[in-house]
């Protein structure tokens, strides 16, 4: 007689999975090449996305899906999700995932990988418990949330993860058990982009190593309780993580501020002024005990003036700290090399010796 375990593993490993994916960002395309090229663990792939939609400040350029690009190049059906909340809760899924005669087929299974919206329970409940799964680019429970890698980066992390888990229904979507995880060194210097490649290329392998352990019925599940303390979070990015605080942030904080954002949104502070805000661009640090430059940047934080030998303005930061920058752009104005930036500052914005002064954009200001 074959032993009842022994039938459920050749029952699994005879039932490639029908797979509902999730996704939008380039994370998730990533994640998803290598569940295509995994053709051992699915029989069928569905895309899920977001529509397209007009952005910008006119409303006149055209937002695609990365994923439903990829979708299409690789002749993968797609379909795309309300933008709605309320339409999205009462949204159904294409066949083969609804309609259902009874309970969830076992060969079923939902994915999502850097999504950026919470699914509803309504649509959860179309799977098996066990059957939705999220790639999660973060050291769980630790970063919970929308934006780990870029706040992993701003905190100066030096170590990271992507984990593959298992959502859930109630007490928080992504608190579910960890069916895998890859630890993930972050080199200094590294930058949003990159490091994001590296952890949708290791969490794309670690998807397809769960998946088959899942079809052979030899996964394990651990609780994120056990793993390590839920903290620090990663809350949405905001246009207020783009201003840089020069009073309390050293040049290293500004420059990390930098790697983990201007993928999306370059740095912006504010020139009283001339009442613009103004974008730095390419920054890096520049050692306070160099000969002259605290005769150059002054004492006062957010100080700034430029400096010829390295064509670059130089803005005084906390703890004694300077920041090289080689091209600003003014609000309404092009992107500039820091001379001609400089050239264009009205003799009467600088102080008794020659500073400009930087500081955060008035809170009713649009950055």
């Amino acid at each position: 007689m074959v032993p009842v375990r022994s039938l459920a593993r050749q029952y699994h490993n005879l039932r490639r999975f029908d797979i509902l994916y999730f996704g939008r960002d380039e994370f998730s395309c990533q994640v998803f090449e290598k569940l295509y090229s995994a053709t051992d663990v699915w029989q069928s792939l569905l895309i899920a996305t977001q529509p397209d939609q007009m952005i910008g400040r006119k409303r006149n350029v055209l937002s695609v899906s990365p994923l439903k690009t990829l979708g299409n190049d690789l002749n993968v059906p797609v379909t795309t999700i309300p933008h709605v909340r309320s339409e999205l809760e009462a949204w159904k899924p294409p066949s083969p995932f609804y309609p259902l005669a009874g309970e969830p087929p076992f060969n079923h299974l939902l994915l999502t990988a850097s999504f950026g919206r919470i699914l509803p329970s309504s649509l959860l409940s179309l799977f098996r418990l066990a059957h939705t799964l999220n790639v999660h680019p973060s050291a769980l429970p630790a970063y919970r949330g929308p934006a780990p890698i870029q706040r992993a980066i701003l905190n100066g992390e030096r170590d990271t993860a992507v984990c593959v888990i298992e959502m859930k229904r109630r007490g928080g979507i992504d608190a579910g058990d960890v069916l895998g995880r890859v630890p993930i060194s972050i080199p200094p210097g590294t930058g949003y982009s990159p490091l994001r490649d590296t952890l949708a290329q290791k969490g794309g392998d670690l998807l397809v190593s769960v998946l088959r352990s899942v079809l052979s019925g030899t996964e394990t599940r651990v609780p994120q309780s056990s793993v390590t303390p839920a903290t620090p979070r990663a809350p949405f990015i905001t246009p207020v993580d783009s201003q840089p605080d020069f009073a309390r942030e050293t040049a290293e904080d500004v420059v990390r501020r930098h790697l983990a954002l201007s993928h999306h949104k370059p740095l912006t502070t504010y020139l009283p002024a001339s009442t613009r805000t103004v974008q730095i661009h390419d920054p890096s640090v520049f050692p306070y005990s160099t000969v002259g430059v605290r005769t150059v940047v002054g004492s006062r934080p957010g100080s700034a003036a430029y400096h010829k030998p390295l064509r670059s303005v130089l803005v005084r930061c906390a703890q004694e700290s300077v920041l090289r920058v080689p091209t600003l752009k003014s609000e309404f104005r092009s992107l500039m090399p820091a001379k001609s930036w400089w050239d264009g500052i009205q003799p009467n914005w600088k102080d008794s010796h020659g500073c400009i002064l930087f500081t955060n954009p008035p809170a009713d200001h649009c950055v």
